[in-house]
């Protein structure tokens, strides 16, 4: 990351921290139900929300690198998000479900990135967010 996308991406949680500091995880099991055409969140014992396969199963997302779970259709840019040290947390995760496109662009400040994920949600991210956040769905344990 560049030093201008490192404080773009500081001055963008700065001002919008907050409300994503502020997800309902009950609610955002709820809104999940728009997530899980594409995402599933499934453990190796057990089926937590049964969804389609066209995204990555979001189980323990929280905590990991971006691009990283076993999936083989992640987008070149979101792989490189992570090998330059992006670590999904609520915060991330209700960006990006904002707009993907945008954030990897502020976050390889590089207007070409693309996301494979074209869906927006505009609205409850951070409700989503904290409920992937959530050891129901495999988050690591906060130490």
């Amino acid at each position: 990351m560049t030093l201008r996308s490192a404080i773009a991406t500081l001055a963008f949680l700065a001002l919008t921290g907050p409300a994503f500091a502020e997800g309902d995880a009950a609610k955002g099991e709820k809104e999940f139900g728009k997530c899980r055409s594409c995402h599933s969140i499934e453990s190796a014992d057990a089926v937590i929300v049964k969804g389609g396969q066209t995204g990555p199963n979001l189980y323990g997302v929280v905590g990991r690198q971006a691009g990283t779970a076993e999936f083989d259709r992640y987008g070149e840019d979101l792989i490189a998000a992570g090998e330059q040290g992006l670590v999904w947390d609520a915060t991330t995760l209700a960006e990006y479900m904002q707009d993907p496109r945008a954030f990897l662009q502020a976050y390889l400040d590089d207007k070409s990135a693309r996301s494979k994920m074209t869906f927006k949600l505009r609205k409850g991210a951070e409700d989503v967010a904290a409920y992937l956040a959530t050891e129901a769905v495999g988050a690591a344990a906060p130490e």
